[in-house]
């Protein structure tokens, strides 16, 4: 008999423009949820043999508390909410999904950096406030404008997504510098290290995963030891980034730019450093890089080929 499933967090992989037939294809029941509350989780956990989830946390006391339970389907690349030694006790298996999304984030990252270049969203600003009508001059040149061909673009984390990023920043003429992992003792061929990329790269854009060495990565310390023209682009995790430190370099003129699509707190509270209205060529996007539908139908097909492979006794993407 094929499993009983039950998705905790429907939004916002959902939106209503998504087919879920393939998953029922592969399971008894599916029960959805469109959000759960940390107090709910175990509660909707029980009698089901999958759990598919995105962002709500499983912890080791929901998960024991789950006797039926065999496996947790991420609708995600991460797993930080899932708590994997528990799993592992149980006898729990995780899988997640991967590469899903690498189309939508690099087409994601190219826009926050064509953008910071060409200060689009200061010119679009100033158009509507009039500021182009009262210069009367045929073009408007009041924010630096960029050229990224010839620049240096440095890439944290070298895996599907940060290769995706450098074949189109070559397709841009740029040059590209891979960053060995921080604090590593040999510089593996290809890459230069942490400190290096760093001192050089006139936009750097982030692709590591979150942990307890990588968190604030970029605290103040290596936000002064950016070049002050450089950009940020973080499309990864908040935490890999000192947001109130961010928000001060920005001020204080010590980097050029910064686009974000990612916040240690989702969403922002409303006095979120970067939320102040005094932050210059700064560009803000609702963790959206992923989302795209074409990205979001093969996050769909994925789920179902876990929960397959799963149910044959050759679960793909094991955690």
């Amino acid at each position: 008999m094929n499993p009983r499933a039950v998705m905790l967090d429907r939004l916002p992989l959902d939106r209503g423009d998504l087919d879920f037939a393939p998953i029922r294809a592969e399971v008894d029941t599916l029960v959805c949820h469109d959000a759960t509350a940390p107090t709910a989780v175990a509660g909707r956990l029980a009698g089901f043999d999958v759990a598919l989830v995105n962002k709500v946390p499983l912890d080791r006391e929901a998960l024991a508390a789950a006797d039926r339970l065999k496996l947790v389907a991420v609708m995600a690349t991460g797993t930080n909410n899932v708590d994997l030694d528990a799993c592992r006790e149980l006898g729990i298996v995780v899988c997640n999904c991967r590469g899903y999304a690498t189309p939508a984030v690099v087409q994601h990252v190219t826009a926050l950096l064509t953008a910071l270049a060409t200060r689009w969203q200061d010119y679009d600003a100033a158009i509507r406030r009039g500021d182009w009508q009262r210069a009367g001059t045929f073009c408007l040149l009041d924010y630096p404008i960029a050229e990224l061909a010839g620049r240096r673009l440095g890439i944290v984390g070298h895996g599907e997504l940060g290769r995706g990023v450098a074949r189109v920043a070559e397709a841009l003429d740029m040059e590209v510098l891979v960053a060995e992992r921080p604090g590593a003792g040999d510089i593996r061929p290809g890459r230069l290290s942490f400190e290096a990329v760093l001192a050089q790269a006139d936009a750097l854009t982030l692709h590591c995963p979150l942990t307890e060495t990588t968190r604030h990565l970029f605290d103040a310390d290596a936000l002064a030891r950016m070049p002050g023209h450089a950009l940020l682009i973080n499309t990864a995790r908040g935490g890999l980034v000192d947001e109130a430190a961010l928000a001060e370099a920005l001020r204080a003129g010590g980097i050029g730019g910064a686009g974000i699509d990612v916040f240690s707190t989702e969403p922002p509270p409303a006095d979120h450093p970067l939320l102040a209205d005094d932050i210059p060529n700064l560009i803000l996007t609702p963790h959206s890089a992923w989302g795209t539908l074409e990205a979001r139908r093969r996050l769909v097909s994925q789920l179902a080929e876990n929960l397959r492979t799963f149910r044959v006794g050759a679960p793909i993407r094991r955690v």
